[in-house]
């Protein structure tokens, strides 16, 4: 089995990785488990982002960031390459944002994104 690589291609603000591990206790989530971070097709834009907790999969690359074990498939590296996640927790929004450098155009939701 291999370990974690080192550095990640994406970077994960203190509040998201905050709230990240408030989610992993609350639902009592398995340390065989990481943040799967990725695209599938989709949305109004041509691509979602995907982010959730998962095992680990064939393909997959592994990261530590702070001490979250953080599962990329190798092919979407050239998609989140120096993306953002943070966390917003405020009276016109609450959630996950993708702050992505490579995205050409976005949906109003944030979730959606195209190259």
């Amino acid at each position: 089995m291999s370990t974690a690589v080192e550095t990640a291609p994406v970077t994960v603000t203190e509040r998201a990785v905050k709230e990240l591990h408030k989610l992993k206790d609350q639902q009592e989530i398995s340390d065989d488990f990481g943040l799967r971070i990725g695209v599938e097709g989709g949305g109004c834009a041509g691509m979602n982002y995907v982010l959730g907790f998962d095992q680990k999969k064939d393909g997959d690359q592994e990261y530590n960031i702070e001490g979250l074990r953080v599962f990329m498939h190798k092919a979407h590296g050239m998609y989140l390459l120096g993306m953002e996640i943070d966390f917003q927790d405020g009276l016109n929004a609450r959630g996950f944002t993708f702050n992505n450098p490579n995205a050409a155009k976005t949906c109003g939701c944030g979730t959606s994104f195209s190259v």
